[in-house]
Formats: structure tokens, C-alpha cells, sequence
């Protein structure tokens, strides 16, 4: 595969791209192009091309409270997966989260993703939380790790 470029979404293509990619690994959460937008002005999204090749996205939410927490969501397309895709759009994330000022990282996997799971407990991830959302069937895994500089 090609060198991976991970890119700011910006405009509309690129926000169905990311839609596209967010929809296909959390079907539970899929998103229509009106609420991507929303989340755009509140969160940092980026998508990952391998050449011309979309192959993942990634979400960092900045850090909230005294804790100085952040979220970071590295997502690779299943057929693009064992690359080291997921790593370069995680630490890119984690670099951002750095410069807002975190001081702890948290993710959120779909139970389902055994892929997602093993990606981030491989990266210093401890999960915090269980949890099924109102109204849905759906388990979803918070994790967390603290911050090394």
C-alpha cells in the first residue's frame, strides 16, 4: 500500500467520507451527513487515504474537566486493517490531544470490534466501562490510559 495521509475533513466529500468509514465500523451509531457536520464543529476529524484509497478516519474530542481528558478514535476500514494504519491515524490523534493540553486519553470500541479492543488494550488501554445505551441492545467498552509523556 501507499504512505498514508491523514487529512482535516473539510467539505462535504470529505464529511461523507468520514461518514462512510464511521458508519461501517460502528452500524449501532451510524450517523446521517447533517449530524457529521454537527459533530465537525465540536470534535477534530480527519480521514486516512493510502493514496487515493480512503482507509480509515479518526475523531479526537478535546479534553474536558480537571482530569484534562481527551477521546481519541483511530477507525481502519476491515479490509485495511494489520497495515499500521490504525497506528499512525491513533498517534496523530494523540499527538493533537497533546497540544490541547490532555493529560489522559480515552477511546470507546464497540464490544463487537474484537479488532478495536485488541488494537487499543495493545496500546496501554485499561477498560473502564460497560454499557448498553438506553433503548438499545448494543455493548459498548470505554477505556482509558494515563498519560506518558
Amino acid at each position: 500500500m501507499s504512505e498514508l495521509r491523514i487529512v482535516s475533513v473539510d467539505g462535504d466529500v470529505m464529511l461523507q467520507e468520514w461518514r462512510y468509514v464511521h458508519n461501517v465500523i460502528v452500524p449501532p451509531a451510524a450517523m446521517d451527513l447533517d449530524e457529521v457536520r454537527e459533530r465537525s464543529g465540536r470534535y477534530r476529524l480527519r480521514n486516512a487515504y493510502a493514496g487515493d484509497v480512503l482507509v480509515g478516519c479518526s475523531t479526537v474530542r478535546p479534553p474536558e474537566d480537571e482530569e484534562a481528558v481527551a477521546t481519541v478514535i483511530a477507525r481502519v476500514l476491515p479490509e485495511y486493517r494489520r497495515h499500521g494504519y490504525g497506528t499512525e491515524l491513533y498517534e496523530d490523534g494523540l499527538a493533537h490531544a497533546r497540544v490541547l493540553g490532555a493529560r489522559t486519553i480515552e477511546t470507546c470500541v464497540l464490544a463487537a470490534n474484537e479488532d478495536g479492543l485488541r488494537f487499543a488494550e495493545a496500546r496501554g488501554f485499561v477498560e473502564v466501562d460497560r454499557y448498553v445505551l438506553d433503548g438499545e441492545t448494543d455493548l459498548w467498552v470505554d477505556l482509558r490510559r494515563e498519560w506518558s509523556a
